[in-house]
């Protein structure tokens, strides 16, 4: 590269100025081009900066050489900020704005307490165990469910730390925010008990017919701590599973099974062999109010519960299928009904024939004339054997279906296709006369004419066969009138 110093003849004071505004303004969006890149890559990261300023509506964060802005409505509400506090955010969105990028951070975002376990467990970090959801609250309580990929390790143990070291850094950064780290089970029933930690459950019940949604029954000592403060515990486990949770004592959920088994006499039925487990049940619950129950009493209660709860999802299941069932019979009949409608529609060979009631008698001398060959019985024969093997084909569909060996598909009724016959297209040839023909051919106007009075005329007529003629003729259309029908007039003059 060789440098050679040169000064143009008409370059003055205003424009080396303009020059340098240039080379000053392009140099000045190329730092706001690389300040965006940077922090457009951070996204979905935890970024520390100094509060620099704070007003009613949001919080200024310095960032280096950028601006954070925490907005109102992504600050903690317990958290006070001051002027030169170091603060810790999540990086939610990157702007690019005229002025260089525009950084907005959050404190109540859930993923923030995501990146905040990574830094603080090795464990997540590593891979060995795995964040399954979160559900927060921001500034009052979350709830984290947590599950091992590796086995032998404890993936709540690992979560908490020694003595509570590593989940007490990050209650501290969140600034006193309860952390609860539960086990994540493949098990519904089992991560819904567990998601209420710390209170015990004794039964879930499942349901997911109207919507998902799971019955709790916990002791009566522990239902104000299943539901928690305001119904945080309760929701926060909602948010955690993906279900909603119906808390009952477990005085109120055995009075209710008593009854079921009092009223239902399928239930009854069933439990049988388990008369005892439900007399000792009635007894214990008319000696000592619920709250007094020991933990003896809580399990056997517990077990009526649960076998109650099994015999009604038992006999959910077979009305179920016993009304499959019926869908299957009925389905059955339907194709039945079908195939003897086509038998009932379909004619025997024999009937082929098809007989003229409105002709005029045949004499006995021309008998021999008017005899018909019916060319049509092969092709009827035909057909029959064709519409025999598609109903033997629905029958063996029928048969299938309620055996189960095929699942019963809705029967559509479909109407008959109605063949229309196509009248045949006559071509009108206009005659032109030979001296004619050049001026014809030349005259664009009076050839577009003509073609117009040919489609009129093609309008105005149609083909039809005449019975009575046994022939061909045409129909002219004529001006409606209030004696005829729009149709029609014999065109006589016309020969086809």
């Amino acid at each position: 590269m060789v440098s050679v110093e040169s000064m143009p003849g008409n370059f003055g004071r205003i424009a080396a100025q303009t020059a340098k505004q240039v080379i000053l303004q392009r140099i000045r969006e190329a730092e706001r081009d690389a300040l965006y890149n940077a922090y457009a890559e951070r996204e979905g990261e935890i970024v520390s900066g100094t509060v620099h300023k704070v007003d009613p509506h949001q919080v200024t964060l310095t960032l280096g050489k950028a601006e954070a802005y925490l907005p109102r409505n992504e600050q903690i509400p317990t958290e006070h900020y001051r002027e030169g506090q170091r603060l810790r955010a999540y990086v939610a969105a990157v702007n690019k704005t005229s002025r260089g990028p525009q950084i907005v951070v959050s404190r109540t975002h859930r993923t923030m307490l995501r990146r905040l376990l990574e830094v603080e467990v090795p464990e997540i970090y590593n891979g060995t165990v795995e964040i399954k959801s979160i559900a927060r609250e921001a500034g009052y309580r979350s709830k984290v469910a947590v599950a091992a990929l590796q086995e032998g390790v404890d993936p709540v143990g690992s979560c908490v730390g020694m003595r509570g070291t590593r989940i007490q850094n990050i209650v501290n950064e969140l600034s006193g925010e309860k952390i609860d780290v539960v086990q994540w089970n493949p098990d519904l029933s089992f991560f819904i008990a567990n998601s209420l930690s710390p209170a015990r459950v004794m039964n879930v019940v499942l349901n997911d017919d109207h919507g998902k949604t799971a019955v709790v029954v916990v002791p009566d000592k522990q239902l104000s701590l299943a539901i928690g403060k305001e119904g945080q515990n309760a929701r926060l486990a909602a948010k955690l599973t993906g279900w909603r949770i119906d808390i009952k004592s477990a005085g109120e959920a055995i009075a209710e099974t008593l009854q079921k088994v009092k009223e239902n006499d399928a239930i009854r039925e069933r439990m049988v062999d388990k008369t005892e487990i439900f007399n000792v049940a009635a007894s214990i619950l008319a000696e000592k109010p619920p709250i007094e129950f020991n933990e003896g009493e809580l399990s056997l209660l517990s077990e009526a519960i649960e076998a109650v709860n099994l015999a009604e999802m038992a006999i959910v299941r077979e009305r179920k299928a016993e009304a499959e069932a019926a869908r299957k019979a009925a389905q059955a009949v339907d194709i039945l009904a079908e195939a003897e409608a086509i038998l009932a529609a379909t004619p025997a060979p024999e009937e082929a024939e098809v007989v003229d009631e409105t002709a005029p008698e045949i004499q006995p001398a021309e008998a021999e004339e008017a005899e018909v060959v019916d060319e049509t019985a092969p092709e009827a024969a035909v057909g029959v054997e064709a519409v025999t093997q598609q109903v033997e084909e629905i029958l063996e569909q029928a048969e299938a279906i309620l055996e189960g060996e095929v699942e019963a598909e809705p029967v559509t009724e479909t109407e008959p296709e109605v063949e229309t016959e196509v009248e045949p297209e006559v071509e009108f040839e206009t005659d032109v006369p030979e001296g004619w023909k050049e001026d014809y051919e030349l005259d664009d106007d009076s050839r577009e004419r003509d073609l117009e009075k040919k489609k009129a005329r093609q309008k105005k007529r149609r083909l039809v066969y005449d019975e009575r003629l046994g022939e061909v003729v045409a129909e002219r259309r004529r001006k409606q009138s209030r004696r005829t029908d729009d149709w029609y007039e014999l065109d006589d003059d016309d020969d086809f």
